[in-house]
């Protein structure tokens, strides 16, 4: 499709124009570092404006990525991303039947090539320094003798404040509810927000398992595209906004699953903003901000909330410790309603979890354990969709991630994703079919791959998978 062109003679786009020559005729080398803003303005005399505003014309053409407090970068050439479409704004219900259970069942076959339920890779997790824990709070017999009750564990709650305040996101420990895992704490602020009948807006694609909630809470859906790297669209949203009475946003601006996108600080600040303006609130699931594969861990948009209005929604399933099932909530205005919720559904998470949990974020080891497993997740993605473009047929396209673990392959439209997973599970691999990913069951030429894991090992059944789409 042809690129849409600012109208020439625009200061910025001239600049623009200027830096994708240079780019296009290879002065610049992929990966390279571009000039810094600062330094375009006097080469060129130029305001920052401007210079910026050249740089954004350029993410959006695919020549440039930002990199937050970095500066910006020539992009690898390779074959085009995966495009998310809009469709019609037009509310939904969301129906995905049993494929979900059968697909998180995939995970738990050891004969199966493990592409499928997006897992951390078991050898990347400190389960000895774990066990070391739980084996220390267990000689103590504390978290033995009592329910859990919200909102939490201080200790815990004191340990989270910490991290997020690590992350530039300050908190007080009182304005924290902990949670078993990051799905409860997504389903508690969907409570807490909304009630049956009333309707969501949701970055697609979105977590299949957060579509559930939504389903099983009797909620409906308008789907707002997400950018393979830059997140959710603000202007569909804003279009959605105008046109429908939306009870919340789901978004994943720190962090997005299944595309692995980053919304940038300034884009997560603008969709804060354009939500407190309107009063309604945003429910963050940040799983995956810390899995930042440059390893520069953007602040989520809690960060900027000022009116209550964001909660915020994450857990160590997805980082280090998925057997723990421990999550947060920093529900703002809505912590009371959350409270409650929760204490008249299940009265709190285990006491012995939290303990140990924070045991795993005081004293450094669970930095320890980011460094660690974002490079080797930057790599594994990396070199796994090479792989992909090289095993599968011509016009296949694939993410860059710039957070987690996962891939997201678009095949070409002739494919079926549910044919090709029943296929290759008959073929010993598992994977997931991108309709899980959308109310609306769109997706059907998709796929979602988890890297985690990947090495030489699964390289046969990944070329196995290729020649199955190819035949399909």
């Amino acid at each position: 499709m042809a690129t849409r062109r600012t109208p020439a003679g625009t200061r910025y786009s001239d600049i623009a124009e200027r830096l994708e020559r240079a780019l296009r005729g290879g002065v610049y080398r992929p990966g390279a570092r571009l000039p810094s803003v600062r330094s375009l303005c006097r080469t060129w005399t130029a305001s920052i404006t401007t210079v910026v505003a050249a740089y954004r014309l350029l993410e959006r053409r695919g020549l440039v990525e930002a990199r937050a407090q970095s500066g910006h970068y020539a992009l690898v050439p390779g074959a085009p991303e995966p495009v998310v479409e809009r469709t019609r704004l037009v509310p939904t219900d969301v129906s995905l039947g049993q494929l979900a259970l059968l697909v998180m069942k995939d995970s738990r076959d050891p004969r199966l090539a493990p592409f499928g339920p997006a897992m951390p890779d078991p050898e990347l997790l400190p389960n000895r320094e774990l066990r070391r824990i739980l084996a220390a709070v267990a000689r103590s017999g504390a978290g033995l003798d009592a329910y859990g009750v919200p909102p939490g564990l201080d200790v815990l709650r004191t340990a989270v404040a910490r991290r997020a305040a690590a992350i530039g996101c300050p908190l007080r420990a009182d304005g924290i509810v902990t949670t078993a895992g990051g799905l409860e704490a997504l389903t508690l602020a969907l409570r807490a927000t909304c009630r049956a009948g009333q309707t969501v807006a949701i970055e697609s694609p979105m977590y299949y398992g957060l579509l559930q909630s939504i389903e099983a809470l009797g909620l409906r859906v308008i789907e707002i595209p997400g950018h393979p790297r830059y997140g959710i669209s603000l202007e569909v949203l804003r279009e959605a906004l105008d046109e429908h009475p939306i009870a919340a946003v789901v978004a994943m601006p720190a962090g997005s699953s299944p595309l692995g996108s980053r919304s940038g600080e300034e884009s997560t600040r603008e969709l804060v903003e354009l939500l407190t303006a309107r009063q309604v609130p945003l429910i963050e699931d940040d799983v995956l901000g810390d899995l930042a594969l440059d390893g520069v861990r953007q602040p989520p948009a809690k960060a900027f909330d000022r009116a209550g209005l964001v909660l915020w929604c994450s857990s160590l399933s997805k980082t280090a410790a998925p057997g723990l099932r421990v999550g947060w909530i920093a529900a703002g205005r809505f912590q009371a309603a959350v409270e409650h919720l929760q204490f008249t559904n299940a009265v709190g998470p285990s006491p012995l979890n939290q303990l140990v949990a924070a045991g795993l974020l005081e004293g450094g080891l669970y930095e320890r354990v980011l460094r660690r497993t974002r490079s080797v997740y930057a790599a594994r993605t990396i070199d796994m969709a090479e792989a992909v473009l090289a095993s599968f047929p011509s016009g296949t396209r694939v993410t860059r991630p710039s957070v987690g673990f996962s891939l997201w392959v678009e095949l070409p439209p002739t494919a079926d994703a549910q044919t090709i997973y029943a296929a290759a599970l008959r073929d010993g691999i598992a994977l997931t079919p991108g309709p899980l990913f959308s109310a609306k069951l769109r997706y059907r030429h998709a796929l979602r791959l988890c890297a985690s894991r990947w090495g030489d090992t699964w390289r046969p059944a990944l070329q196995r998978l290729g020649k199955l789409v190819a035949r399909r």
